[in-house]
Parts: structure tokens; C-alpha cells; sequence
């Protein structure tokens, strides 16, 4: 059974595209032992990945199944209706891992999230100015104008619901070393 007090190693690392979210977790591994928390999905495995590499993959049955018994911390559908979710089962494997625990999720989860575990420090990872989050996609290999106009009205939608997070790291350009060492900081802060 999950108790909520065994979840104050586990902390959501979270924002829109181009933030920096992911260099942020890789920068805390010289700050922490970090253990993930690994999502669930329904979609197919792709070349390179394996169970928990860089997801569990189910059967869309199975994850109706399990949404029917109750077994999901947080779920959702997105991308061509793929459901993504992390089991309460996978949070208490994070939790006595003995390990901190980060959790990379997006705004409508962390809403969700929050909810249930209140407990659980969202930290959002964001920057001053829209610009820059443009800027940092438009570096990825060949994405086209389409997709940079999708992420950039998610992100505005995601930058109205910053309220929703505890603490708010802001991860400016040429500053990476600066922003991971302020969300070190916050989560060093509240460790438990």
C-alpha cells in the first residue's frame, strides 16, 4: 500500500519543450543518486528501447484494466492515442529505492498529481522569455514549422498554469550550471 509520506524523496521535474527539463535531471546526478520514475504506456516499442527503457509498455487492454481496478497515480491519453500513466506500484518503487526520486511530467499531470499526492515538490523549469524555448527547438534535428507552432501554443497554454507548481527554476541561456544547481538547492531543501 502506497502511504503518502514515503513519497518526500520523489520530486516532478516538468515544463514545456525546449526548457530544459532533461538537461536539468542529468545535471542533478552530480548532486544526487537519482532514481526515475518510468511511465507506462500503450504505444509500440521503438528501435532501441526495452521494458522500462524508457518505458513499461502494456497492451491498451491491460491499461483499461488497470485503470478500471485503480492501479494509476496519474494517467492520461496524448500522442495519437497512446494512454501514458505511472502506476502507484512504480511511485512506491521510487520511494524505497532509497534513491531521490525525479519525475518528468507534463502541466495536466502535475495538476492530477498534485491532487492525490500534495506531498510531491513540483519544481517547473521554465525561462523569462518565450523566445528562447523557440529558439532551442528550432536546434533539434528537422522539425518543421508545424511542429514549432504546436509546441509553441502548448507552451503558452502550459505557462498559464504555472501556479500550479511549488517552486519555479528558470533555466536561461548560457545558465544551465546556475539552474541546476538552484533546483539541487530546492530539492536538498526538502529532502526528507
Amino acid at each position: 500500500m502506497l502511504e503518502k509520506k514515503m513519497l518526500t524523496n520523489i520530486f516532478i521535474i516538468s515544463g514545456p519543450s525546449g526548457a530544459g527539463e532533461d538537461s536539468i535531471i542529468e545535471g542533478l546526478k552530480e548532486y544526487f543518486i537519482l532514481e526515475r520514475v518510468i511511465t507506462t504506456t500503450t504505444r509500440s516499442m521503438r528501435q532501441g528501447e526495452s521494458q522500462g527503457h524508457p518505458y513499461y509498455f502494456i497492451s491498451r487492454e491491460q491499461f483499461k484494466k488497470d485503470i478500471q481496478a485503480g492501479k494509476w497515480a496519474e494517467y492520461a491519453k496524448q500522442y495519437n492515442d497512446n494512454l501514458y500513466g505511472v502506476s502507484q506500484e512504480e511511485l512506491e518503487r521510487v520511494a524505497k529505492s532509497g534513491k531521490t526520486g525525479i519525475w518528468k511530467i507534463e502541466y495536466k499531470g502535475v495538476e492530477t498529481v498534485k491532487k492525490k499526492y500534495p506531498e510531491i515538490v513540483a519544481i517547473f523549469i521554465t525561462v523569462s522569455d518565450l523566445a528562447v524555448l523557440e529558439k532551442r527547438i528550432r536546434r533539434r534535428d528537422t522539425v518543421t514549422e508545424a511542429y514549432i507552432q504546436e509546441r509553441m501554443d502548448y507552451t503558452r497554454e502550459w505557462m498559464k498554469h504555472a501556479d500550479i507548481y511549488d517552486y519555479a527554476v528558470y533555466n536561461e541561456e548560457g545558465k544551465l550550471k546556475e539552474a541546476i544547481a538552484k533546483t539541487a538547492k530546492i530539492i536538498r531543501k526538502n529532502l526528507k
